[in-house]
């Protein structure tokens, strides 16, 4: 047993050795990140929309909701990101490493990376600057941030140092709702407080006007939240936390300024945008309300309602024909000018609390955790997609922070997915607590949970922890719940049907408890004969058959806050971790603790591919990660500071392709994938230089082939492809009649991987596109011949073919004689094949 230090004394340099020998491992923000931190872009075309996503970019097609590239180069969060007004198949994106990237977005190819240093907070380009870009970076001081233009040289090279900074505007908000560019780009709106300042590039003057502050109760409201310009007129429009709206004019003199209010939002304005034409004013807020003031009316307006959560961006396309809102749920709408939805982009839900942790769906391999109020949502992190949401608690839920909602506490899985345990709780005073545990099953036909008990009040007081025993050797379904009622309750399935035996329900089995004392986690061993339950600080082994206790462990270092069992050839151990910042092993085999270790432990769990376990401990500099077996003290790998918010959750998630990393720092991630949700929320992971190396031009492309519409030139160069693949592994080698494999010309390679804007014009590629669509009809021609067409009609047509036919192909051998002797011995199947041939009409050659 080590001393009370063991594992957080350790001397990790052994490790970080072996780590710069290899690629070292980064904290990347993957898939689930937000989708709403910064307004959506649209493509001058619309058919594209881009969004930040953690350290990426997301390219979304606004017809199939699909991802369709992936823009990857940063290496922290991105936070802002434009189209680059000289050429409008380019983007710029800002983040906080202090980089402006520029991008081809139609290939996914990093094009150019510009040097800046500081963290940049958001990005804005203008026609007018077709050289410079305009960043928001922060001061010495904390909540001070500074307006900046940003001097972009010209360079062959591709990373290029942009240290030519000139100062615009100082002491403004470092959301960029709070910014926004005039008319023509001859000045820059900017709002913080109660303060709307107005830079004029060509003056070079700053106006300054104020609102009254909270001091006057009747305007305590009054501060600004958002900013937008008209596009062809000197108007701004701000928002406000009164729900106002207020336009502005005339403001290029501090005397004779007005303004007139708009108001129909009864709490904050989060963000407005004008139409293209400036012809209307949109708006939204907590109402989820989408307002369209037309000609800038009070009585003139238009409503989309019911968009499911608050508005926080919104978007105008360039081209004007859609708008995009981002709501607080993370996620997209795409909307016609219309005011009719086209389109929902749906991100990992950002809840007020997660509460049921982060699980996997054994089915699906999705991330389970608490989704819109009452649900439950299956996320995949493959494909960074929100899958489905269950509704759990099956009630309306009435946006209202005065009232007390009912929660969604617990979750957990059984039997390999075909089992959901839920517990939603209600308390609006001590006495007064509503509490359900709700079993569903998972249904075939429907590919979905159907409720199948519900338990009301199962304990007396919160349940604490529940988990299923998922041993391939249990007969019996066995669920168990603890609670702070001092008790913890086995329920088992079993049959609860009429006379026809096929129906079963859930039970109680057995109550256990240990001198009252509160039961604050449960779990079982890996082959499920052992049950332990924590009462505070005592730990407590049950025999999963008989229900009697085993054996206890005492510490005495404060109420055990986790447990969790070894695996494989670690399942004689036992961990737990304490409030007190201690984490404990024991020994089952002795009954004795093995070791003990210093470590404010927030998250443990168990990888169920390896031994391995992954402890987050939390101290006031940051999360360290320690990754370790329980048979040895020493940690395979350690790392510092993996985030400075503390972790709350944490899951493995097995890989579907293992990955082989040789080195002891690595091999923890050979067979699993470890996820960590910290206190905002923020959905990180462990990422190699190896994967992203993979992901190659070739391979986007690929991704962005998939995503095309079947219009008629996929149907040549994708179906086409597919079936020349399969036609030629079902063909012997004697047939006459052979397609080649488009794969090889380098013609359609070419076109296939050229992006569109320095391909030769259509005229050109004209002869190659009527050629794929002769090769096409050649082939259905082929397939569609029936085998058992009557010898003697085929002899009719063969004879008037002959005459017109037969010359040309003589005129391709060179021995006629040699021809014939061959004609004579051919078979029925050979000559059918021949006339086949015969028929094609080659005359369209002479027009080439």
């Amino acid at each position: 047993m080590t001393g009370a230090g063991g594992v957080a004394s350790s001397d990790p340099s052994g490790v970080c050795a072996k780590m710069e020998e290899e690629e070292s491992i980064r904290v990347v923000h993957c898939g689930g990140s937000e989708l709403n931190f910064r307004r959506a872009v649209f493509s001058a075309d619309s058919k594209y929309i881009f969004c930040v996503s953690g350290d990426f970019v997301k390219v979304y097609s606004t017809t199939t909701e699909e991802c369709v590239h992936i823009l990857q180069g940063h290496t922290d969060l991105v936070t802002g990101i434009q189209l680059n007004p000289s050429n409008h198949l380019q983007l710029y994106s800002c983040s906080f490493d202090g980089t402006v990237k520029l991008w081809d977005y139609l290939d996914g190819i990093l094009i150019k990376t510009f040097l800046v240093g500081p963290k940049l907070y958001a990005l804005f380009t203008h026609h007018s600057a077709e050289d410079s870009v305009f960043v928001t970076i922060n001061k010495e001081e904390p909540d001070v941030f500074q307006l900046v233009s940003v001097k972009l040289p010209k360079s062959p090279s591709q990373e290029i140092e942009a240290k030519e900074l000139s100062s615009i505007l100082d002491y403004i908000n470092q959301s960029p709702k709070c910014i926004a560019f005039g008319r023509k780009g001859e000045y820059v709106a900017v709002v913080r407080d109660f303060y709307l300042s107005v830079y004029f590039f060509k003056k070079k003057t700053t106006s300054r006007f104020t609102l009254s502050s909270s001091k006057n109760k009747k305007h305590a409201r009054n501060g600004f939240t958002c900013v937008a310009c008209h596009p062809e007129e000197d108007c701004i429009a701000s928002g406000h936390m009164d729900g106002k709206i207020r336009l502005w004019r005339n403001f290029d003199d501090d005397k004779k300024y007005t303004y007139t209010c708009l108001h129909w939002h009864h709490d904050m304005v989060m963000d407005l945008a004008f139409s293209v034409t400036g012809s209307s004013l949109l708006s939204g807020g907590r109402e989820c309300v989408l307002v369209e003031w037309r000609e800038a009316g009070e009585k003139n307006k238009e409503f989309l309602p019911r968009l499911g959560a608050t508005i926080e961006h919104i978007s105008v396309s360039p081209a004007g024909d859609l708008l995009c809102t981002s709501h607080s749920d993370n996620k997209i709408m795409v909307i016609h000018r219309n005011l009719e939805t086209s389109a929902v982009i749906q991100g990992l839900v950002k809840d007020r609390s997660i509460l049921t942790g982060l699980t996997i769906d054994p089915k699906t391999k999705a991330l389970v955790l608490n989704g819109k109020p009452g649900h439950l949502q299956f996320y995949s992190l493959q494909s960074d997609k929100q899958l489905y949401n269950l509704d759990i608690v099956q009630q309306e839920y009435i946006n209202d922070s005065g009232l007390f909602q009912i929660e969604l506490t617990k979750a957990a899985f059984g039997c390999f997915g075909n089992w959901l345990a839920t517990v939603e709780q209600r308390q609006e005073k001590e006495s007064e607590l509503e509490m359900q545990m709700k079993l569903w099953k998972y249904n075939k036909k429907t590919q979905g949970f159907v409720l199948n008990t519900k338990i009301n009040m199962p304990h007396d007081d919160h349940i604490t922890a529940l988990c299923f025993c998922n041993a391939e050797r249990c007969e019996t379904l066995t669920l168990v719940t603890a609670s702070k009622d001092g008790h913890f309750k086995v329920w088992i399935l079993t049959d609860d049907s009429d006379i026809y035996k096929k129906a079963v329900g859930w039970t109680c089995d057995f109550v256990g408890s240990y001198h009252k004392y509160q039961a604050t986690d449960c779990c079982f061993s890996e082959d499920g004969s052992l049950l332990a339950v924590s009462f505070e600080e005592i730990v407590t082994i049950w025999d999963s058959e008989t229900w009697e206790l085993k054996c206890t462990f005492c510490q005495r270092a404060g109420e055990i806050r986790r447990l969790c069992f070894g695996r494989l050839t670690c399942s004689k151990y036992l961990l737990g971790a304490t409030e007190n910042g201690i984490l404990c092993c024991w020994n089952l085999l002795s009954c004795a603790l093995e070791w003990s270790a210093k470590l404010s432990v927030r998250v443990m769990e168990p990888d169920p591919q390896s031994e391995n376990i992954a402890a987050v401990s939390w101290s006031s500099e940051g999360s360290d990660l320690f990754v370790f077996k329980p048979s040895e003290p020493r940690p395979l790998y350690i790392q510092k500071n993996v985030c400075r918010e503390e972790v709350q959750w944490g899951v493995f998630v097995p890989r579907d392709v293992p990955e082989s990393f040789t080195s002891e720092a690595y091999q923890w991630l050979n067979r699993s994938q470890f996820y960590f949700l910290t206190k905002s929320q923020s959905l990180l992971t462990f990422s190699t230089k190896s994967p992203e190396e993979k992901l190659t031009p070739t391979s986007k492309q690929l991704l962005a082939e998939e995503s095309l519409p079947t219009t008629p030139f996929y149907f040549i160069l994708g179906k086409h492809r597919q079936q020349e693949d399969q036609k030629l592994s079902e063909t012997s080698e004697s047939e006459l009649v052979q397609l080649p494999v488009t794969e090889n010309i380098p013609a359609i390679a070419e076109l296939l991987h050229t992006p569109a804007h320095v391909l030769p014009s259509a005229a050109f590629l004209c002869s190659m596109f009527v050629n794929s669509l002769l090769l096409s009809n050649e082939t259905k021609s082929a397939e569609e011949t029936p085998d058992d067409v009557d010898m003697e009609e085929e002899k009719e047509s063969e004879d008037s073919d002959e005459e017109s036919n037969f010359t040309e192909h003589v005129q391709i051998t060179s021995n006629t004689d040699f021809r014939e002797d061959i004609i004579h011995q051919l078979s029925k199947s050979e000559e059918k094949e021949l006339r086949r041939f015969r028929k094609v009409d080659y005359s369209w050659i002479a027009a080439l």
